[in-house]
């Protein structure tokens, strides 16, 4: 009798591989992840879980300690499938769960470089996305109450010349995929998020999208409440040191942070830079602006954040320009729970 080839599994004869024919496609992003606490904004490696839960909804993550949990730059992976299935299905095309495609293609997608160290950092994100453990009751049927799932169910590589990888083919979960093929649970977003370094400011940035998106208002929010939705290992006080610094930075692309205090409570505000714009207010700050070492919440400096040509920092500026309307959507239907603050207390969703 014949081995069964290597990497075989259960689910590979039921699949058929979606392969990636280009890299070229407008990001996008899965709502449910852009809001909730999946993944750590630390690039220290975290292994204590992620336990969230906002009425109905409730996310557990869970990671291995040799590999730490999956982080908010490894979800850039994620983000380029996405983009990757909405672009082909908008085209006609069949697409899978099962993604076929070069290492390449997707690090001069997501703007990074392409050297020996980003595919190695490359191939450890895959890993920690593989090992990451995720339980939620978000999109659960009447019956059902949550699922588990791992961001990659499994994924292999094929080997060249001198070891470089010349394919990858991974296996998406089916939570994940079933949330990109319904186009009303994606979002376009900006290329320059890629370039954004901290990880704060990557996970604000998808907060601001999701929840302000092109509304005129924007979004408001208190910090202790964002601080919930994070997930962040910080305490409260290193948090809102973080969101402050962001703000006096103003680094997020297509929009303007504001903050104020009522009843003794700080509060963030999140515009549309459109708006802002319109009414004349401030022009956007470029975002190449200098970040300070701090950009991992409460967290000391680390060394790699600040390196040169690393997969952990994006690099030449995408080949898409951002649209002037990324998205149409006002996000009038954003989830409930983003109007609760810590403590079972209320404010309005959208700013006056």
């Amino acid at each position: 009798m014949a081995k069964p080839p290597k990497f075989a599994s259960a689910t590979a004869p039921r699949l058929d591989p979606f392969v990636v024919a280009a890299g070229d496609a407008s990001p996008r992003d899965q709502r449910d992840l852009m809001e909730r606490p999946f993944f750590s904004l630390s690039k220290t490696p975290r292994a204590k879980p992620i336990l969230y839960r906002s009425g109905d909804v409730q996310v557990e993550v869970h990671a291995l300690p040799e590999h730490g949990m999956a982080t908010i730059w490894d979800a850039d992976v994620l983000i380029w499938a996405a983009s990757q299935i909405v672009d082909a299905e908008n085209g006609g095309l069949h697409t899978s769960r099962r993604l076929r495609f070069t290492p390449y293609q997707l690090l001069t997608g997501i703007g990074r470089a392409t050297g020996a160290t980003e595919y190695r950092l490359f191939k450890a994100a895959l890993r920690r996305l593989q090992s990451t453990v995720v339980a939620t009751t978000i999109r659960q049927g009447e019956h059902w109450r949550r699922q588990q799932f791992s961001w990659i169910a499994e994924w292999e590589e094929r080997g060249g010349v001198g070891g470089r990888v010349e394919g990858v083919e991974v296996v998406l979960a089916d939570w994940f995929y079933r949330g990109v093929v319904d186009r009303s649970l994606v979002l376009t977003i900006d290329p320059l998020y890629f370039r954004l370094t901290g990880g704060i400011e990557r996970w604000l940035y998808r907060v601001a999208r999701k929840h302000a998106g092109h509304q005129p208002a924007g979004w408001m929010f208190e910090l202790a409440h964002l601080h919930q939705k994070s997930g962040s290992l910080a305490r409260p006080s290193d948090f809102a040191l973080d969101i402050r610094r962001i703000v006096a930075r103003q680094p997020l692309p297509g929009y303007h942070l504001t903050l104020d205090r009522a009843q003794g409570r700080e509060r963030l505000r999140i515009a549309p830079l459109t708006a802002i714009i319109t009414l004349g207010g401030p022009a956007r700050p470029a975002v190449d602006a200098p970040v300070d070492g701090l950009v991992t919440s409460g967290a000391r400096p680390i060394g790699i954040s600040g390196a040169r040509d690393t997969g952990h920092q994006a690099q030449a500026r995408p080949a898409k320009p951002c649209p002037t309307r990324v998205g149409g959507a006002l996000n009038l239907e954003s989830n409930l729970e983003s109007n609760l603050l810590a403590g079972g207390r209320r404010i309005e969703g959208r700013a006056p």
